[in-house]
């Protein structure tokens, strides 16, 4: 399958894109002498400094409990997330690469990674820029191309949604159920962006097995088991629908109007944070199948997922590319093996077969080349900014 348009075409003209605040994550990560060791034990989240100079921090997050666990930087409202560093299994260390400016932070371990997680504050202090001259300028076009592609997307999920929204609301589910897919497309390929609104995603695109107890339970997923149920009973009526309708596009519209605000920017460490976290979307969901567990359209998502990371590393290449061009001679190579497994099970454009449809081998196949494409993933943030 060929890239995705915008991915090479947008770094090599120097088009406008911005950047969002994600996470580069290293599996089995060396410490780094530089770096903070975070210690996440079943009941403790240890961060080895409190306060650091603005710039690249570097965390190393190991975990020493018995669960699997996750490590986040907040702003100091706790709702927003500046970075995140998620699925670090026990006895695994983990990187997170992020640039701050000064201010007041929250770093937080999320031990199991459900509840409220243990949070503790974090200052930065006034530092110095890392990058100058030239490519301080090639990082900062590179946010700015990413931005003009995630703007675009969140527009065509917004009349996407109406549309099936529409389809939904009358009652014609044959046709929402052909437009659910298609609509979701353009929220996975920037879903580390609405992640980043804490308040936002939950809301959006929690699914049923993420609830807590008596937490109230909309957006996509909830649609998507009304639209496909898996036994009787599970009919809504149309009030109850409309309210879920009026909910999503609501949702969706004010994830647009914070992206369009003036004030919002991704820098270019989001951008290839941003890449390996949609790379991390598809391995903890999409090639489980636990993602669109009513529709099973799981491979939508994770094409649009691996397109959304293709285009994040599409406007860093040209930088990385002077930095380590090793590293982009593989990634290269990773995403063209991974493109072309996928277009053996279809398109966005025409359709892919079922999740349900795929045979053991296949899924296996798929996951592996997953993680080929990981391992030098997770070095693009560092091959960029450091």
């Amino acid at each position: 399958m060929p890239r995705p348009a915008l991915a090479r075409p947008l770094a090599a003209s120097g088009a406008a894109l911005a950047a969002l605040a994600l996470t580069a994550c290293v599996p089995n990560a060396t410490a780094d002498d530089s770096a903070i060791a975070v210690d996440s034990s079943n009941d403790a989240c240890d961060v080895a400094a409190t306060e650091v100079p603005s710039g690249t921090v570097v965390f190393d997050v190991t975990n020493s409990g018995d669960d699997v666990t996750e490590f986040y930087l907040l702003a100091s409202d706790g709702l927003r997330i500046i970075s995140e560093v998620e699925n670090v299994g026990p006895g695994i260390t983990r990187q997170l690469v992020v640039q701050v400016a000064p201010g007041d932070y929250l770093t937080q371990c999320k031990p199991g990674m459900t509840g409220d997680g243990i949070q503790a504050a974090f200052t930065v202090t006034q530092g110095e820029d890392v990058a100058t001259g030239d490519r301080a300028e090639e990082l900062a076009a590179a946010g700015e191309q990413y931005l003009l592609y995630v703007r675009d997307q969140i527009e065509t999920l917004e009349d996407k949604t109406d549309a099936f929204l529409a389809a939904y609301t009358a009652g014609d589910d044959d046709e929402a159920r052909a437009l659910y897919a298609d609509a979701r497309v353009h929220w996975e390929r920037i879903e580390p962006v609405a992640e980043s609104f804490g308040d936002l995603d939950p809301m959006m695109d929690a699914r049923e097995a993420d609830l807590a107890e008596g937490e109230s339970w909309t957006g996509w997923h909830r649609i998507e088991k009304n639209l496909w149920p898996p036994a009787e009973g599970y009919d809504l009526t149309d009030a109850e629908r409309q309210e879920l309708a009026d909910k999503l596009a609501a949702d969706t519209a004010e994830l647009a109007s914070r992206v369009e605000a003036e004030d919002f920017a991704i820098d270019a460490f989001q951008v290839g944070n941003g890449a390996k976290e949609l790379l991390d979307e598809v391995a903890a969901g999409k090639i489980t199948g636990e993602e669109e567990i009513w529709s099973h359209t799981d491979l939508w998502d994770f094409q649009a997922n691996v397109d959304g990371a293709e285009v994040a590393y599409g406007v860093l290449h040209d930088v990385v590319a002077e930095t380590d061009p090793d590293l982009v001679e593989e990634l290269d190579s990773r995403f063209a093996e991974l493109d072309d497994l996928l277009a053996q099970y279809g398109t966005i454009e025409d359709g892919f077969v079922l999740y349900t449809d795929l045979t053991e081998d296949q899924i296996v196949e798929l996951a592996r080349a997953v993680d080929a494409l990981g391992e030098p993933l997770s070095r693009l943030t560092a091959a960029a900014v450091l």
